[in-house]
């Protein structure tokens, strides 16, 4: 006879049995394909944009290759899917990317009833205007009777009409598909301001032809934290793409970068950086990954400031300050959990 404890831990055995059996398929589909299969925008520059040799580069790309170089050892590795607002979630969905890449915002709905897993925030965003100087405008607040370039399905829509909402104003929306056609009918006068995530309506500015006759507004209308995302029910794989930010976070924290990785991994004494390197315990087989896997990611894309810094930081033509997106020993917000 069968107690109900016995029952109980049988179950419980079953479940995780079960699991580790979903969890496998995703991991083990992208190392037989051999490719890792990335939901990026369709060209956001400093974000995701292919380059001139048609070489995808960006902060969002970077994400990409880390975890490329995480589960198959090559950041090269990875098949770019360019997709809009509207089909990102359906292509996630329907397994036409393994992960989504792409400066999308993490809401309750988005996580709940789209059964979406967020894996972390890999920068903290919020909703902007870009205007041009010759509007005379200096704040949101001016914009009473403006028509107002914004994407269709996105939180950006809904974050525009509660501001105008709030603020007592009105505002005469001009929908568009995508950030070039806003763009487009901004330069055109068809529209007096384009709105969405600040971050890329500064990357947008600075590869205007003359970005010096636009600004970005001061004021923020909302809480846009991005980040890359997963579909429900594959813990491992989750695991997988947070613990690889996580890495980049911790990697600047420990001083660990993509030019002294192999070094610290031979020398170092400090234990979370022994940890983290794959020099001592058994953090990458808990994931289902090599030793070494940490240290390939930084290998590879260097570390998060490293990584923020070439793409769309101090050392790009885009120029965007830390702000919130620092470390919190720094006064941001960006924040991992231990390595232990």
């Amino acid at each position: 006879m069968v107690t109900g404890k016995k029952m109980a831990i049988a179950g419980v055995l079953l479940a995780i049995g079960l699991s580790g059996t979903a969890i496998a398929g995703k991991l083990d589909e992208i190392k037989k394909r051999g490719t890792l299969k990335c939901g990026v925008s369709t060209g956001v520059v400093g974000f995701s944009a292919p380059d001139a040799k048609g070489v995808w580069q960006g902060f969002d790309v970077g994400l990409c290759r880390a975890v490329a170089a995480a589960t198959l050892g090559k950041p090269m590795a990875v098949e770019f899917v360019p997709l809009t607002s509207k089909n990102r979630f359906s292509a996630l969905a329907s397994g036409e990317v393994d992960m989504l890449s792409r400066t999308t915002t993490w809401t309750y709905s988005r996580d709940v009833d789209l059964k979406i897993d967020f894996e972390g925030v890999n920068y903290y965003d919020g909703q902007g205007f870009l205007v041009a100087k010759k509007l005379g405008v200096n704040s949101a607040k001016e914009l009473n009777g403006a028509t107002i370039c914004v994407k269709t399905g996105t939180t950006s829509e809904l974050n525009l009409a509660d501001y105008f909402r709030t603020n007592h104003m009105k505002f005469d929306p001009v929908p568009i598909e995508s950030d070039a056609e806003a763009i487009q009918q901004l330069l055109a006068g068809s529209c007096d301001a384009f709105s969405t995530d600040s971050s890329k309506l500064n990357a947008h500015r600075a590869s205007l032809a003359k970005p010096d006759d636009y600004k970005v507004l001061p004021e923020i209308i909302s809480k846009e934290p991005l980040g890359p995302a997963v579909l429900h029910g594959d813990q491992q794989w989750g695991d997988i793409v947070r613990w690889t930010l996580n890495a980049l976070l911790t990697a600047e924290e420990l001083g660990v970068t993509s030019a002294n990785v192999d070094k610290m991994a031979k020398t170092s004494t400090n234990p979370e950086v022994r940890r983290l390197l794959g020099v001592e315990g058994r953090l990458g087989e808990m994931a289902g990954l090599k030793p070494d896997w940490a240290k390939n990611v930084i290998r590879a894309v260097g570390n998060y400031g490293e990584l923020f810094d070439n793409t769309i930081g101090a050392n790009s033509p885009i120029g965007i300050k830390r702000g919130l997106n620092a470390l919190w020993t720094q006064g941001g917000l960006q924040y991992s959990p231990p390595f232990r």
